[in-house]
C-alpha cells in the first residue's frame, strides 16, 4: 500500500489535471455511470465534532476509481493547534477490492474541491473573466483562487474575509504564485468584493448571505462551496432565484444546500429551478451560460465522486514520480 502524505497529494494532483478529472466525476455521476451513496453523518456531540463518510465508486472514460473518504470536522482543532478538518482517503483497486493507497484528505479534499468550482468556471463564467472575489480566507479559499486563475485569465483577485488579519496573510502568501496574480488586494468590505468581480467563489461557514444581492454585477459566475448544511446560507435567495442554477449532484444538494433549502421552504421557487447538474452540461446534454448578463451559480457540497476520481489521478501520478511510502498491509 502507498501512503501519500499532504505534500505529496500536492504534488501528485496539479490543478489543471484536476479540474480535467473533476470533469470526468461529474459527468460519470449525471451518466449513471458512478455510485455514490448520500454521506452518512456522525456526530460526536460531547466534542462538538462531525464525522461524514464518504464512499463511491466511479466507471469513467478515463478508467474507474473505487474509493472511501472519512472526514471529521472539530470546531475546538485550532484552539489545539489542529486543523478544523481532518480527512483521509482509502483508495481500493477496482477489480480486486485490494488496498492501494491511503491518502492524506484534507490537502485532497481542499485541491478536487477547488478543481470542482474550476470546472464549473471554465464552463460557465464569460471567457473573458478577469477579476476574482474570495470569499473566506482559508484552505479553502486558496484551491478556490487557484483553480479560478487556472481556468481563466484573471489578472485581479480581492480576497474578503472577515478576519482582515487572515485576508492580509493570505494575501502576502499567494500574490504571485502561478498561475495567481501579483495584484491581489484585501477588500475593506463585501460589496467592494462583489461588485468588482466577473468570477466569485464563496469558501465560508457563514449562515448568512457573505454579499447583498444588489451588488452583484451583471454576467457574474458563483462557485458556492460552503454551506454544505440546510442551515448553512453563503448566497442571497434573491440571487439564486435570478440566476441559472447548476448543482455537483441534484440528490446531495436537495438534502444539504442550505442555500437552495432555505429559499425552498420559504416559497421562493421549487427544485425545478435547478437547471442541470454540471455532469449534465460536461455530457453536452444541457446547455451551459446562455447569455453575457446571465447570472450563473454552481453549487457544490461536495461528492464522494469527486475524492475518488482525485484520488486514483494522484495515486497514479504518484506511482509515476515515485513519491509516498509503500508500506506492507
Amino acid at each position: 500500500m502507498l501512503v501519500l502524505t499532504a505534500r505529496d497529494v500536492r504534488r501528485a494532483l496539479p490543478m489543471r489535471a484536476a479540474i480535467e478529472a473533476m470533469k470526468m466525476a461529474y459527468a460519470a455521476l449525471s451518466d449513471g455511470r458512478a455510485e455514490v451513496p448520500l454521506r452518512t453523518r456522525l456526530p460526536v456531540l460531547p466534542h462538538d465534532g462531525l464525522s461524514l463518510f464518504m464512499p463511491a465508486y466511479a466507471h469513467a472514460p478515463g478508467g474507474e476509481a473505487l474509493a472511501v473518504k472519512v472526514v471529521s470536522l472539530f470546531p475546538g482543532n485550532p484552539s489545539r493547534g489542529l486543523a478544523y478538518i481532518q480527512a483521509a482517503v482509502l483508495l481500493l483497486e477496482s477489480s480486486t477490492g485490494v488496498t492501494l493507497a491511503l491518502l492524506e484528505g484534507s490537502s485532497l479534499t481542499a485541491i478536487r474541491t477547488g478543481a470542482g468550482s474550476g470546472a464549473a468556471i471554465d464552463l460557465l463564467a464569460r471567457p473573458e473573466s478577469r477579476v476574482v472575489a474570495i470569499f473566506g480566507a482559508g484552505a479553502q479559499g486558496r484551491t478556490q483562487l487557484e483553480a479560478a486563475c487556472t481556468a481563466r485569465d484573471i489578472r485581479t483577485a480581492l480576497i474578503y474575509d472577515s478576519d482582515q488579519d487572515k485576508a492580509l496573510a493570505f494575501a502576502d502568501e499567494m500574490a504571485g504564485r502561478a498561475p495567481i496574480p501579483t495584484d491581489l488586494r484585501v477588500a475593506a468590505s463585501a460589496r467592494e468584493a462583489v461588485e468588482n468581480a466577473d468570477v466569485i467563489c464563496t469558501a465560508t461557514t457563514s449562515t448568512t448571505p457573505v454579499f447583498v444581492d444588489a451588488h452583484l454585477r451583471a454576467g457574474a459566475h458563483i462557485s458556492a462551496v460552503g454551506a454544505y448544511t440546510p442551515e448553512m446560507q453563503e448566497i442571497p435567495a434573491e440571487t439564486i432565484g435570478r440566476a441559472k442554477v447548476v448543482v455537483d449532484s441534484r440528490s446531495a444538494a436537495l438534502a444539504e444546500a442550505g442555500d437552495l433549502i432555505q429559499p425552498m421552504r420559504a416559497g421562493l421557487f421549487d427544485e425545478g429551478h435547478i437547471h442541470a447538474e454540471l455532469g449534465e452540461i460536461v455530457l453536452g446534454r444541457k446547455p451551459g451560460r446562455g447569455s453575457a448578463d446571465e447570472i450563473t451559480y454552481f453549487k457544490s457540497v461536495g461528492i464522494a465522486v469527486q475524492d475518488a476520481m482525485a484520488a486514483e489521478l494522484a495515486f497514479r501520478n504518484a506511482v509515476s514520480m515515485g513519491l509516498g511510502q509503500e508500506v506492507e498491509f
